[in-house]
């Protein structure tokens, strides 16, 4: 190393100066090789949420609060209304939603099966359902028919409160609702 003259005699007459100057590059190198090493582990952190952001915009991985994957939440079964015909189809909707309000404790008064509208050219089958139900089960009816499989449409909603004068009783509620067909496969 070429060390200036006076420095290379203070350094050979003083070694106090030597080994502190010593020091002092070491710690310099050791504060360096800190900032570095924290740099890494930053910039992996970063890239492992990115990539985990990444999965979870194409699908492979969906993320759900308190940290469940969202495929846990997802109700299971097809999409699409199930039969060989039309009419298998109508019937299995009308069974999910009888079967919907009578787990909330209510009661269909009448249903009706609508296959001749406009929506059944697009693959949709339509029914059309008479209820009754306690008012705190109305919204976790409309939850269930609409967040449950198959994926299902309220198209109308009507609501008749109780004809008692205290108010208590059972809500009539009117329901269009209508879900997709697949066809025969």
């Amino acid at each position: 190393m070429n060390l200036p003259a006076a420095l290379r005699k203070s350094f050979a007459t003083s070694p106090i100066l030597a080994a502190a100057a010593y020091a002092g590059l070491v710690f310099a190198l050791l504060v360096m090789l800190v900032g570095s090493i924290g740099d890494i582990l930053r910039r992996r952190a970063a890239v492992a949420s990115t990539a985990a952001m990444l999965e979870q915009l194409e699908g492979r991985k969906a993320a759900a609060p308190g940290g469940r994957s969202a495929d846990a939440l997802m109700p299971s079964g097809s999409a699409f209304l199930e039969g060989a015909t039309v009419t298998i189809a109508g019937a299995d909707l009308l069974q999910r939603v009888a079967g919907a309000v009578t787990r909330l404790g209510g009661n269909v008064l009448s249903s009706q099966l609508d296959l001749q509208n406009s929506q059944s050219k697009a693959g949709f089958v339509s029914m059309v359902a008479s209820c009754e139900i306690d008012q705190p089960a109305l919204q976790p009816l409309l939850y269930d028919l609409e967040a449950g499989m198959p994926f299902l449409f309220i198209d109308q909603f009507a609501v008749q409160a109780p004809a008692t004068s205290s108010g208590e009783g059972k809500l009539r509620i009117l329901l269009a609702v209508s879900g997709q067909w697949r066809g025969a496969k």
